[in-house]
Parts: C-alpha cells; sequence; structure tokens
C-alpha cells in the first residue's frame, strides 16, 4: 500500500481499473501507472527486445486537499486493506 507523509497539504487519489486498487499518490496527474500491476519502463532493454508498452491504467478520482482530508482517506484505505481491523490505529 502506497502511504503519503505526515503533513502533506495535496495528493491524488487513484483506481486502477485493471486490478481495482485504490491508493494515495503525491502526484495530482489525471492517468499514471498502477505501482500494484503496471510494469516499470525498463530503460536497459536490448537492441533486439521490445519496448513495453506503458499503461496508465490509474485513473485520478479525487483531488484531495488538506491535512484532514488526506488522513481521512488514508485511514479509510488501511481500514479497507486491513478487514476492518480499526485497533492499530
Amino acid at each position: 500500500m502506497y502511504y503519503v507523509p505526515d503533513g502533506t497539504n495535496r495528493c491524488g487519489y487513484y483506481e486502477c481499473t485493471d486490478c481495482g486498487s485504490r491508493f494515495l499518490d503525491l502526484k495530482v496527474i489525471p492517468a499514471m501507472v498502477c505501482p500494484y500491476c503496471g510494469e516499470e519502463l525498463d530503460m536497459e532493454i536490448g537492441p533486439d527486445e521490445e519496448m513495453p508498452v506503458i499503461k496508465e491504467e490509474a485513473k485520478l478520482i479525487r483531488m484531495l486537499d488538506g491535512e484532514e482530508e488526506i488522513e481521512k482517506y488514508d485511514q479509510l484505505l488501511s481500514l479497507a486493506v486491513t478487514g476492518g481491523d480499526y485497533n492499530w490505529i
């Protein structure tokens, strides 16, 4: 799971259309490569190898603004990952 550092004032809330993962990221762009199922670009490919197709499947759902809103979404995503065990927060 991807976390944003404490004190972050603006971040993006994304959902991947391929794997369905939801995550927060410091970048706020319309679409990005999913950190869970996306393929990183390998710059050290040989002359006979094909360049991988980069699919930006993670779409921006919402731009979060303010520390309180970001903390709320971070906790909700953490609860979803842990299956609702809120005692660790």
